[in-house]
């Protein structure tokens, strides 16, 4: 069982920059992937980006150059930090583990980004 905690969201302008925490209960070197998802209102739930135990990272194109995800293992914690925000990437953001084939959930933090 894996239990993960975001925390960070809030409101910020645009063009501002947010930093979003996940952590897990278990250690991060058993987990095969961690990656932050997120669902804006009436829309699907989106990857946006992810990070394996061996520190390959893929990225949503909307976030490339902007979104930066990693990991701190002594922590057992992941982060995104978020740069360069727009009104469109307001969402609920949410953390996901991939652990022994299980797929696990946080409860998500909402990030709003308005002026």
């Amino acid at each position: 069982q894996v239990q993960l905690v975001e925390s960070g969201g809030g409101l910020v302008q645009p063009g501002g920059s947010l930093r979003l925490s996940c952590a897990a209960s278990v250690n991060i070197f058993t987990i095969y992937t961690m990656g932050w998802y997120r669902q804006a209102p009436g829309k699907e739930r989106e990857l946006v980006a992810a990070i394996t135990s061996g520190s390959k990272t893929n990225y949503a194109d909307s976030v490339k150059g902007r979104f930066t995800i990693s990991a701190d293992n002594a922590k057992n914690t992941v982060s995104l930090q978020m740069n360069s925000l727009k009104p469109e990437d307001t969402a609920v953001y949410y953390c996901n583990a991939v652990r022994d084939g299980m797929l696990y959930w946080g409860k998500g933090t909402l990030v709003t980004i308005s002026s």
